[in-house]
């Protein structure tokens, strides 16, 4: 498996810094890994985009080149954040290698807050709709709950499906999976993005953003042993581990058990 660091924290306003040792913390937490849970071996190797974190419109540009040229020879790779800004540029990336790609973004919140250029982690969902990059109606978040009320507006106003916590709660986990994998399976290409903010603080503290309330790490995880499954699955991510955030390296190890079981 490909592991490709983006050590990118400059598309968070200011907020995100300390993202960009995510994916050097990710990588040596791997080590402490030996199968997965299905019994795989843990092997893989690993890429990094180089970063100017001075200079964000250059930095998405590289991201998207390079990610382009990765996609285009590697199966499956998982891309490690850095902050959520770097979804935009690598889904651009995405689109121009993939037919009909769809989206689903494991999240507690919808990004949708703003309308910058180049797209920030608080809207890259805007500048994915605005930019039409995927149709809106291939898009799926799942996880959400903290809105701002543009956020809300922007979400229904473009019928954008998603899955708030309140509904994961009510109606399970298996039935909001199912209701998932039924519409992301009719994707041309599907792409995953895992911000870490979508568990709850009591097992990913080290974020940015973090949200009372989310999913556990077992959940999210049955939700990523069945989306691996799909055929139309070509690449994920997963962004905005911040160590210097966290606790007892907990969140980074989070972020490792997730790449241990998408092998």
């Amino acid at each position: 498996m490909k592991l490709v660091k983006v050590p990118f924290s400059a598309g968070g306003l200011g907020k995100t810094k300390g993202c960009e040792l995510g994916p050097d913390k990710i990588i040596e937490k791997l080590k402490e890994f030996h199968l997965s849970e299905g019994g795989m071996l843990v092997n893989f190797e690993t890429d990094e985009i180089k970063i100017d974190q001075s200079n964000i419109e250059k930095s998405f540009g590289d991201i998207t080149e390079n990610g382009k040229a990765i996609l285009q020879n590697n199966d499956k790779p998982i891309f490690i954040g850095g902050d959520h800004s770097i979804t935009y540029p690598l889904v651009k990336a995405f689109s121009s290698v993939y037919p009909e790609p769809g989206i689903i973004i494991f999240d507690a919140h919808p990004d949708c807050q703003s309308d910058f250029e180049p797209p920030t982690h608080e809207d890259l969902v805007v500048g994915l709709v605005k930019n039409n990059i995927i149709k809106k109606e291939n898009i799926i978040l799942v996880g959400l709950r903290n809105w701002h009320k543009d956020e809300y507006n922007f979400v229904k106003e473009n019928k954008i499906k998603y899955f708030d916590m309140k509904e994961l709660s009510m109606e399970g986990i298996n039935e909001v999976s199912e209701s998932v994998m039924s519409v992301a399976k009719n994707f041309g290409s599907l792409y995953v993005s895992v911000d870490i903010d979508v568990l709850d603080p009591a097992f990913a503290p080290g974020t940015g953003y973090p949200e009372p309330g989310g999913l556990t790490t077992r959940e999210l995880l049955f939700f990523l042993h069945r989306l691996k499954k799909l055929q139309n699955l070509k690449a994920m991510d997963i962004v905005e581990v911040n160590p210097s955030k966290d606790v007892n390296e907990l969140t980074s190890k989070v972020g490792a058990k997730l790449v241990v079981e998408l092998t």
